[in-house]
């Protein structure tokens, strides 16, 4: 395993708890860590500075790979060599404010990708000192991206779309992670910037490009399996070696990339203590047209990628439960999430792994699975479900995976929207989708993107006495 080079810190993820001194709880997927003694003086290694050994190294490897912690980088010794790059088809408006945003430190490519007013473009990126490349046909920001590639030098490349407002230095302080050198991308937290409209303050509270506040290495089947291209600084030869981007992708380019760069070895990194704002749509149509945009690109990148697009990850054991609660059948709900917890100690003890806390362990998974099944059932069965609340029998139970989802993200994040609204908004958002992806499956002959996995195991552990 390559180490973490020296000099690098990690600082533990929210959720990782330490169980005993050989033993760590978190990451994503969850886990318990089994650490040797060697491993032990490791981390107290890390607790108290940056790394200095290799056996810190290889520990704050496997900290961060597992997401159990994150990487600190140290202070850069030179500035990062790096080529900003816009691709744009029109809105020279916004690219005159994406360009005012820059810091003026890096060279600036833009690539003018078909646009109808082409003079427009070229003036703003004149005014700004940008270099411009023209495409004469549109093809999509993933081929305008390519094209820039052809004509970068530079180790890194910043890209940005056209829609965003950069901070000065954004992609500098990101260019601090590629002191590691297993990384080969790294994507800022993408913030909405959105009129005070209805549909503004529902994007506001549930954006589909923001992917929080907690920073994460991103890989499939984690808690960011992926980070979107409007802002993105990558290692220049590592997207050329993964192929860059796929000319045949209008939507789900980012997605398609960071998965190939995933699979050939390489580490891609969420830092969300770097912003970048992206102009939202600010009427309801534009954005629910995007999301169904989006939607599309599911079937493609299922069949570029199998088994990596489950839109529904099912534990045998939760799902019983929420099954048997939402049939109205409380007695067998209570055997089932009985028979869950009594499975879970029974694994933990066997490799000596203490069991406080598998009860609420479990409560959540119940719970989390309930949330997935409500919003799985309303992105593609949303009109069963509407039928379903016009049955005496079925109406708690469809009602609840239909409001139950969004009445809990408002619960929890407590947004400029009523209740009301919010929660209507957020079921036209998951019904766009989820019509964007039926289309897809439609196109390309495939029901991959709506088939959910069965998913066996809830907790990853280290078998006593494996090193």
């Amino acid at each position: 395993m390559t180490p973490l080079p020296r000099g690098f810190r990690v600082t533990p993820d929210q959720d990782t708890k330490q169980l005993t001194a050989e033993l760590l709880f978190g990451g994503s997927p969850a886990r318990v860590l089994r650490l040797t003694e060697a491993g032990q003086a490791a981390w107290r290694e890390l607790a108290d500075g940056p790394v200095a050994s290799a056996a810190a190294g290889v520990l704050a490897r496997r900290l961060t790979d597992a997401g159990l912690a994150h990487p600190v980088p140290p202070e850069p010794a030179t500035p990062a060599d790096l080529t900003v790059v816009v691709p744009v088809r029109d809105r020279a408006e916004l690219l005159d404010r994406c360009l005012g945003g820059l810091d003026g430190r890096h060279p600036v490519l833009v690539v003018d990708d078909g646009s109808a007013d082409p003079a427009a473009v070229s003036e703003v990126a004149a005014r700004h000192g940008a270099k411009l490349v023209r495409r004469d046909v549109n093809g999509g920001p993933g081929p305008a991206r390519n094209t820039a590639l052809d004509h970068v030098s530079t180790d890194l490349v910043a890209f940005v779309d056209s829609d965003c407002v950069p901070a000065p230095d954004w992609a500098d302080r990101l260019a601090e992670h590629f002191a590691d050198p297993l990384v080969a991308a790294v994507a800022p937290r993408v913030t909405p910037l959105a009129p005070d409209t209805a549909a503004g303050r529902y994007t506001r509270a549930a954006s589909s490009l923001d992917l929080g506040d907690r920073p994460a290495r991103v890989a499939p089947g984690t808690r960011v399996s992926y980070v979107p291209t409007a802002a993105l600084v990558v290692k220049a030869a590592a997207v050329r070696e993964v192929g860059a981007f796929d000319p045949e992708l209008r939507f789900g380019e980012d997605v398609d990339l960071v998965w190939r760069l995933h699979k050939a070895g390489h580490r891609i990194r969420y830092a969300p203590d770097v912003h970048v704002d992206h102009h939202e749509p600010s009427t309801w149509q534009g954005l629910l047209t995007r999301r169904a945009r989006y939607g599309t690109s599911a079937a493609p990148l299922s069949q570029r990628h199998p088994g990596l697009l489950a839109p529904l990850a099912l534990h045998p054991w939760p799902t019983l439960t929420v099954a048997a609660l939402l049939a109205r059948r409380p007695g067998l709900a209570a055997l089932a999430f009985g028979g869950s917890v009594a499975d879970l100690v029974r694994r933990l003890r066997a490799d000596d792994i203490p069991a406080d806390g598998v009860v609420r362990a479990m409560a959540t998974a119940v719970h989390q699975t309930w949330l997935g099944c409500g919003r799985y059932g309303t992105q593609f069965a949303a009109p069963v479900l509407a039928a379903l609340l016009l049955r005496r029998g079925w109406r708690a139970a469809a009602a609840s995976l239909l409001f139950g989802p969004p009445l809990a993200a408002w619960l929890k994040q407590r947004p400029e929207l009523d209740p009301v609204r919010y929660t209507a908004a957020a079921i036209a958002d998951d019904v766009a989708y989820g019509a964007g992806v039926w289309a897809g499956c439609l196109t390309h002959r495939t029901l991959e993107p709506v088939r959910p996995a069965l998913a066996r195991r809830l907790l990853r552990t280290d078998p006593k006495g494996k090193r």
